[in-house]
């Protein structure tokens, strides 16, 4: 997220197309020509797109996607959830705003999973997308609720134009290199004289100026997979280079917190968690698949009974809490062969990394082959940031919950000290994974929710000024996987997942009450 004082710019700002029920938009801002791609660069870039500074030393357009958004009075938080599986999304079909397909079985299972996980919230409206699949995922969901739900067309799934209907391989071998573009390059991918992508990060602006209007404190989305993708993105300011970098699988939740900006200003928005899912992060699920992997663990919870503590209890043990939250985090990862798991030096770390360890080594005796695992241990000064922290001036007393906009209060140097050795730290964890001795490999990293923060910045080829516009929970898990190998563009499969903590777990979403609930 950029500082309060910065200027948002929107990003190749275009018409917004027809509803598609009318049939196809003639709205034309950009002549393209039909299925020929014709992209400002003729190269595909498979890594992080580079920090660009204009001449007076701002953030270039590439990473403001997102306009200011109109100032709210009081705290807001929003949940998105993404439709369960389609008879379309089963079939391999491409779907876009096409309203043929319907929930299957599944995705009523799915469905009824997420209504089960945010039955104890209460929510002031919900919007929902007018397709069919989203609508009904809406009506499961939202059950005996009696307030409001509003169909809103902005909300429906990415107009693919002349794509939908076509199985995948339909569409390779009808439209040949668009559809190669759509692939690998869809933010400059155009067809039938339409940039889909473009098109619908206008939307999800013009979505979160709706949603931010309406007089609500806590608002349920339930739409498709990239228009959420559009909504998170543009909530925290990023462009349409980040298409299909922040997963959405079926019925998955994000949240967004927004709370007041300075003297009536823009919100300050922080992604509180990203693709909560019905079933396991680590399991086959959305997007391509991947052999490579990092996963990040924060410590669970410290002695201090605090959820998050100063910097000045930093090395303390895990309490009972935090053990139990070590044995969580442990069990998910049951499944997975762990290669490595690197910790910082300090006492939680190295805890939640041991048990993670132990019951890794001890899974030998519950397979049928009955293969020892052997992970190897490492601990690494780099990814250790409470030392850094101790030298701010602010903030001095425990932190709960790492609340949103907490990093950005402190002083300018400390959060350059953060973001240099967290670099290192990222560059350290690369250089692990590409370690060409085996062909999948998992690696592990445990330590500080801010430590995490700041390596997911690295991760998307951010700046320190984003490092508030994420928020982790103890006992978290957050999932970067690289189709492309370790070289390749990292993609989040999830990020501050807390499900497999059970009843120990962050609810997420909390009462509205009051202001100080965020």
């Amino acid at each position: 997220m950029l500082s309060s004082t910065s200027t948002l710019v929107v990003h190749n700002p275009l018409l917004r197309p027809a509803d598609p029920r009318a049939g196809p938009s003639r709205a034309r801002p950009r002549r393209c020509g039909s299925f020929i791609v014709r992209s400002a660069s003729s190269s595909v870039t498979e890594k992080p797109p580079a920090i660009v500074e204009d001449k007076d030393g701002d953030l270039g357009a590439e990473l403001r996607g997102s306009a200011k958004f109109p100032a709210i009075r009081a705290a807001k938080r929003v949940v998105l959830v993404r439709h369960g599986q389609s008879t379309w999304n089963a079939e391999g079909r491409i779907q876009g705003s096409s309203n043929f397909a319907v929930l299957t079985k599944k995705g009523e299972a799915q469905a009824e999973t997420s209504r089960q996980m945010l039955i104890d919230d209460s929510f002031d409206v919900c919007f929902t997308s007018p397709l069919e699949r989203s609508k009904r995922t809406a009506e499961i969901i939202w059950g005996a609720r009696e307030e409001d739900m509003i169909t809103e067309s902005d909300l429906r799934e990415i107009d693919l134009y002349s794509f939908q209907g076509l199985l995948k391989h339909e569409g390779k071998a009808k439209f040949g290199e668009a559809f190669r573009q759509w692939q690998v390059d869809a933010a400059n991918f155009c067809i039938d004289d339409h940039y889909p992508v473009r098109e619908l990060w206008q939307r999800a602006r013009d979505c979160w100026i709706k949603i931010l209007a309406h007089e609500s404190r806590s608002v349920l989305v339930v739409a498709h997979n990239a228009v959420n993708q559009a909504l998170v993105a543009t909530a925290i300011g990023l462009g349409t280079e980040y298409f299909r970098i922040l997963l959405q699988s079926n019925c998955g939740v994000s949240v967004l917190d927004f709370t007041p900006g300075a003297e009536g200003g823009s919100p300050f928005i922080c992604l509180n968690r990203l693709n909560q899912t019905p079933g396991s992060p680590v399991a086959a699920g959305a997007g391509r698949k991947a052999s490579k992997r990092i996963i990040l663990i924060c410590h669970g919870v410290t002695r201090s009974g605090a959820e998050v503590t100063s910097p000045s209890h930093s090395n303390e043990r895990l309490n009972m809490l935090g053990i139990i939250q070590s044995q969580k985090i442990a069990e998910l990862l049951l499944d997975l062969k762990i290669s490595s798991i690197i910790s910082t030096p300090r006492g939680a770390s190295i805890e939640t990394a041991m048990a993670i360890s132990n019951v890794q080594e001890a899974a030998d005796c519950l397979a049928d082959d009955c293969e020892p695992r052997y992970v190897e241990m490492k601990q690494m000064q780099e990814l250790e940031c409470e030392s850094i922290l101790q030298q701010s001036k602010k903030d001095a007393a425990p932190v709960p919950n790492l609340q949103p906009g907490w990093l950005n209060q402190h002083e300018d140097e400390v959060l350059t000290a953060l973001w240099d050795q967290s670099g290192r730290a990222w560059q350290f964890l690369l250089d692990e994974l590409s370690d060409g001795s085996e062909p999948e490999k998992v690696v592990v990293a445990v330590g500080h929710p801010v430590a995490h923060i700041a390596l997911m910045g690295h991760c998307l080829g951010l700046t320190k000024e984003w490092m508030g516009s994420f928020h982790l929970d103890t006992g978290s898990i957050s999932v970067v996987d690289f189709p492309d190998g370790p070289a390749g563009r990292g993609v989040i499969r999830c990020i501050n997942y807390t499900a497999h903590l059970g009843r120990w777990s962050i609810p997420i979403t909390r009462p509205t009450l009051d202001d100080e609930d965020f």
